[in-house]
């Protein structure tokens, strides 16, 4: 930031408010684009993917492969999102008190979503605190009828695949992979909604994939707070306690897997190995 933007060369930590120690996210050269996207169903959608913000512009492959994944189990995709600006749930206005901006961009999302829900479409989301904003906040954001049916039709995409196995309505092949150990962190959203186990049921569905879930708490990062220079050492202290350290012991053909954005970044940071989606993992176990 310093040697690219005028006038930052000098300035310190303290003035900037970002860890000069903590790399920024990557923008992808081809960002996430509803309008764009190939593979529109032809009548009214199964299953509407929301693509939240840190996908849409950071890693827009998780949702391609989301995607891939659910049209091969069977489902027809949409894709949810107005002609213009990309969908938002307003999380990041809400943790940082900006109570209306959180309302405006969770309407403009409740608006997207909720005529296909309406005609018996499902949402599924890939970012944990994105989606599941949708399940809690949004309805106290937005009381009313649209807010309350879009909540109870919103799933994680792992959620989603393991409703869907339980019921015997999946019709997913997938192989072995080469890899046959998954080591995965769970999001804070998925352990207070109670999804960790819809996300091992669903990582077990790649034939021979052996699944250990990480025994820790938080990574640390939680959004912009492990990014801020005066929260840069408590969130790797956070990481330090038993996320970091059971990354590094596992072995190099062990699979890192996290849902959370935030996740796979303090895990990048910390240890050097990458972490994938779930999504990812499963297109890549596609038959």
């Amino acid at each position: 930031l310093r040697d690219r933007v005028p006038g930052l060369a000098g300035a310190s930590e303290s003035l900037l408010g970002l860890s000069a120690r903590r790399p920024l996210p990557a923008w992808h050269a081809h960002p996430f684009r509803a309008s764009r996207e190939a593979g529109q169903p032809e009548g009214a959608p199964d299953v509407v993917l929301f693509v939240d913000t840190f996908t849409t512009w950071f890693e827009p492959d998780n949702a391609r492969a989301a995607a891939r994944v659910l049209a091969a189990g069977g489902f027809r995709v949409g894709v949810a999102g107005p002609a213009g600006r990309p969908l938002c749930c307003g999380r990041t206005f809400l943790t940082a008190g900006l109570v209306d901006q959180a309302r405006a961009e969770a309407g403009r999302t409740l608006a997207a979503l909720a005529p296909h829900v309406a005609r018996g479409a499902l949402v599924v989301g890939l970012e944990p605190a994105c989606l599941l904003t949708l399940r809690d906040e949004v309805p106290a954001l937005l009381p009313g009828a649209d807010a309350r049916t879009t909540a109870a039709a919103a799933f994680l995409f792992e959620e989603f695949l393991a409703r869907e196995h339980r019921a015997g309505r999946l019709a997913l092949a997938l192989t072995p992979l080469a890899q046959r150990r998954a080591l995965l962190h769970g999001h804070c959203h998925q352990k207070a909604f109670g999804a960790m186990a819809d996300v091992a049921t669903t990582l077990g569905l790649v034939p021979g994939l052996a699944v250990t879930t990480v025994a820790a708490s938080c990574c640390g990062m939680a959004g912009a707070f492990g990014y801020e220079a005066e929260h840069h050492a408590t969130s790797m202290a956070m990481a330090e306690l038993d996320l970091l350290p059971a990354v590094r012991e596992a072995a190099a053909d062990t699979l890192i897997v996290a849902d959370g954005f935030s996740c796979r970044h303090q895990i990048r940071d910390g240890t050097g190995r990458a972490a994938r989606h779930v999504a990812h993992v499963l297109a890549d176990a596609l038959a």
